[in-house]
């Protein structure tokens, strides 16, 4: 990705093979490249490394040049797959400044780590959970609108919202402040994913 470009785009799908009612999460992905999405984060916190760098090779090959793509939390996977990004839960904030050449995102959940991500040089920040979903549950009860708007008004970088997202709620939550929208389920759970991403893409559209 060259510096000029933006590291960020309005929806980041967040994958979870676990998610996706049986399919082969590659081809779903490369479905859901074909119908825009042009931002995936790989999120597979419970497959071994050879694995992961396998998925990761894989799913680079579909967005080269045509996405942008990011690893949750593994910077050697990141670098060795030609990776746009790393993206850093709240707790490993302090790995940023090893992320050379690589945009960084940060998870956060309160204010004062979203004033840190901004401060060791985060592109942007993923905020949630906003609504209740099953997949971010662990995390907490849900925040809402009005913490969203807290956090997007306190950071300077885009802020993308997570948890619970649905076509239906992405004005709520731009409205809020939030750039964009990471989500799980409402795609990779649908019927049809690639519909599902068109949905997302047209709110996104309709509220700039």
């Amino acid at each position: 990705m060259r510096e000029s470009e933006p590291a960020v785009a309005g929806l980041c799908l967040v994958t979870d093979r676990h998610a996706t009612r049986g399919r082969d999460l590659v081809a779903v992905v490369g479905e859901c490249v074909d119908a825009g999405l042009q931002m995936i984060q790989i999120r597979e916190k419970d497959l071994l490394r050879p694995e992961l760098l396998d998925l990761g090779r894989r799913l680079r090959e579909i967005t080269r040049g045509r996405g942008r793509l990011f690893i949750n939390g593994d910077l050697d996977i990141a670098r060795e797959v030609g990776a746009d990004g790393i993206h850093l839960p709240q707790d490993k904030i302090q790995l940023a400044p090893l992320a050379t050449g690589l945009a960084v995102g940060v998870s956060v959940h309160d204010a004062p780590s979203a004033l840190e991500g901004e401060r060791i040089g985060a592109r942007f920040l993923f905020f949630g959970p906003v609504y209740d979903t099953p997949s971010k549950r662990r995390y907490g009860s849900p925040q809402g609108l009005d913490a969203l708007a807290k956090i997007a008004a306190t950071v300077r970088i885009p802020v993308l919202a997570i948890g619970g997202i649905t076509p239906d709620r992405v004005v709520d939550v731009r409205r809020a402040g939030a750039t964009g929208v990471g989500v799980i389920s409402a795609i990779l759970s649908a019927d049809a994913p690639a519909d599902a991403v068109r949905r997302f893409l047209d709110a996104l559209g309709s509220t700039r």
